[in-house]
């Protein structure tokens, strides 16, 4: 994310001299006074994860060397990316030490673990003072050198003079992303706009010494679940491990249920935390006194009298202002989030920097709104009676179940019935199921919402680590909507959404429209309280953590699995996410797509090949013919050729030069923003439009056939 620039006299004083400035803002923190030796509790979580990975996980294999190796290699990228801490001697003097990391965690021995993070500290320290040595000397801008960004092509530097090098660069670079934006922003016209104006020196400065300090917070809790996560993740990239600490925050994350002051937070890269976004009716929406991008420089509980406090927190926290930076940001949550109807004061500043000030907001329940499914009615061409063609699209942007236990309780299927009988109601000629930014939710809720365009039937089949398969139907005779559907999807439709999609096209019941495929992810996981586990008794103690276990695998009705290949679309539109690498494909060791025998059911007839091949013609020739598609195509081109560059050039003209084709490219990170952000109200575009087109075609042949 871009980073904005923060005021700084809330944290320290601007130093004049570089010398001063090192010893003052590098942590002089004993690595020892944090990283404790692990308990006793901490050793016997090794033993359960391991005998739990071996005995339920989908794969039924062993911790072996060889993931040992995909250990060694997770846990380096967790640490080190971009490899630019460690030197090569770091990694030679761990070699003797990684092939035995899986037997190591299955006798609750994380002592290389600790080693390695351990030196890591010491690299951070050292690459810290480093950075801000370079950020503060003269740099020679016209020099033709470029930095590798590629990770994969990165080596680890052999020398601490290499590594100045490395690290020379990369502060050059940081440096030409200031001057070019200063640059860019002269020619767009933008130079006279309110903004904070930047120290490029002091905002690097400050940005490396906050990483250091983040990384100094690190205990031996933490490090064990990023260590154990190494290993769980190369079984396959959805099996982790919560360390007691998390686990706790993720249940009081579910008590809580949506429990809060209505915003999505996150931190920037100089250790402040961030508004991203406010939910619409949430607390910071109908308070007022926040808006995005807005900077929380201290929290603290409770009004400025002292009364709604929520006691858990006050207990923790204390009343008092606490200053937030470079806190880790569960952490700043953990301090926000609390019990409806008490207060949180927030100190916070503006983007464009400013006076600070506070805001007192009422812990509220954030409502389902900006999740739950919306629907809305466009016209596209005529009906044979000379009528206006009408279309419903209802955007899904998960499967969200009812856990009210309430007759009147909010589900997916409820809402989206509900918008059905309204389309019904009103003449809708045929519907748009948005699957777009659907990452998935509950399974349940996919079959019944599956149930609302079929009769009755299977929709899902699921096979475990022993084979046993189980099929899983939509019992509830008759449909919903028994019109024409077309289904949009994108590389975000995951898990669930994939099951929606990849029954309604086993059964011929409507296309998919969209990217090439979906995400791909096919995996079910099953969360398993390691205290239950090992206590053998309810509501345990928590003293062990938690382990999220790939125990099961999903099957269309035909038999393919959705895992890796995802639901692949029968017409394709240029989009910028179908390029993405963000898809099951993408991440490291995900388990293998395979088959297994189709489930008994019958098929609508409703999109043979024969229809999906004359709309596809029509529908290139329409994306053929438009300047818009034309000038996403051409963005698409650019950004895959941007995207395959391993390297930047570091000479100011020609990096200026490729920051101008960059900056061609804002409108498509917005579009990608939006793609996965929370529910807007649904707007024609281009791209909706031509979907639009393809519904009306796709009605119109239906029509001629019957």
């Amino acid at each position: 994310m871009i980073a904005q620039t923060r005021l700084l006299n809330r944290c320290y004083a601007k130093i004049l001299m570089l010398a001063v400035m090192v010893l003052t803002v590098v942590p002089a923190v004993n690595a020892d006074d944090i990283i404790t030796p692990p308990s006793r509790s901490q050793k016997r979580v090794g033993k359960l994860v391991a005998e739990l990975m071996t005995r339920t996980h989908l794969s039924r294999r062993e911790l072996d060397t060889e993931i040992s190796s995909r250990a060694f290699k997770l846990y380096m990228k967790m640490l080190d990316p971009t490899k630019s801490y460690f030197l090569q001697s770091d990694v030679d003097d761990f070699a003797a030490e990684k092939k035995s990391i899986a037997e190591n965690v299955k006798n609750g021995n994380f002592d290389f673990g600790i080693k390695v993070y351990k030196t890591f500290l010491e690299r951070v320290k050292q690459r810290t003072e480093l950075a801000i040595e370079l950020a503060g000397v003269e740099h020679d801008f016209t020099v033709k050198e470029e930095m590798i960004t590629d990770p994969d092509l990165a080596t680890y530097a052999t020398s601490e003079a290499e590594a100045r090098d490395v690290w020379r660069k990369r502060i050059k670079y940081n440096l030409l992303v200031f001057r070019g934006d200063e640059e860019l922003d002269k020619e767009d016209g933008n130079s006279e706009k309110k903004k904070k104006k930047v120290d490029p020196v002091e905002k690097l400065q400050k940005r490396y010494t906050s990483f250091a300090r983040r990384m100094m917070q690190t205990d031996t809790e933490d490090i064990i679940e990023m260590y154990v996560t190494a290993v769980t993740n190369s079984f396959d990239p959805h099996t982790s491990y919560m360390s007691r600490r998390s686990y706790e925050n993720f249940v009081i994350s579910l008590s809580l249920e949506l429990e809060g002051i209505g915003a999505t937070l996150s931190g920037n890269d100089e250790g402040y935390t961030v508004i991203r976004s406010i939910v619409p009716g949430g607390a910071c929406d109908t308070q007022g006194g926040i808006s995005v991008d807005d900077v929380i420089m201290e929290v603290g509980q409770g009004d400025e009298t002292g009364n709604r406090v929520d006691p858990t927190l006050a207990e923790k926290n204390g009343t008092d202002f606490i200053d937030i930076n470079s806190m880790k940001l569960d952490d700043v949550v953990g301090m926000i989030r609390g019990k409806a109807g008490t207060v949180v004061r927030l100190n916070v500043q503006s983007e464009e920097g400013g006076d600070i000030r506070t805001v007192e907001i009422v812990r509220e329940k954030i409502k389902l709104e900006d999740s739950a499914a919306q629907g809305k009615v466009f016209e596209q061409g005529t009906n044979a009676d000379g009528s206006p063609r009408k279309i419903g699209i209802i955007e899904l942007p998960s499967f969200y179940a009812d856990m009210s236990g309430r007759p009147d309780g909010r589900s997916t299927t409820t809402d989206v019935k509900r918008i059905l009988d309204q389309f019904n109601d009103e003449g809708v000629d045929g519907v748009v199921l948005d699957l777009r930014k659907n990452g998935g939710g509950s399974l349940q809720e996919a079959i019944d919402c599956t149930g609302l365009f079929i009769d009755a039937g299977p929709v899902v089949q699921i096979k475990d680590a022993s084979n046993q398969i189980i099929k899983l139907d939509d019992n509830n005779r008759g449909a919903s909507w028994s019109k024409p559907v077309v289904v949009l999807t994108s590389k975000f439709s995951a898990s669930a959404s994939e099951i929606l999609a990849g029954a309604l096209q086993d059964y011929d019941r409507g296309i998919i429209v969209g990217d090439t495929t979906t995400h791909g992810k096919g995996t079910v996981q099953t969360l398993m309280d390691l205290n239950e586990v090992f206590y053998r008794m309810r509501n345990a103690p928590n003293k062990y953590g938690a382990l999220k276990i790939t125990r099961s695998q999903f099957y269309r009705p035909n038999g393919d699995s959705t895992q890796k290949r995802g639901v692949l679309s029968d017409l394709v539109l240029p989009s910028v996410t179908d390029k993405m690498p963000v898809g099951e494909s993408d991440l490291e060791y995900p388990v293998e797509f395979d088959r297994i025998s189709a489930a008994d059911y019958s098929s609508y007839g409703s999109a043979d090949e024969e229809v999906k091949k004359a709309l596809q013609i029509r529908s290139a020739e329409r994306v053929k013919a438009s300047d818009k598609f034309a000038k996403r195509i051409r963005r698409i081109e650019e950004y895959v050729r941007q995207k395959d560059m391993k390297t930047v050039s570091l000479n100011e003209e020609e990096f200026l030069a490729r920051s101008r084709e960059l900056r061609a490219e804002k409108e498509d990170e917005k579009v990608i923003e939006e793609q996965v952000s929370g529910n807007k109200e649904i707007k024609r575009d281009y791209y909706l439009d031509e979907v639009l087109e393809i519904t009306a075609d796709y009605m119109t042949m239906l029509e001629k056939r019957s």
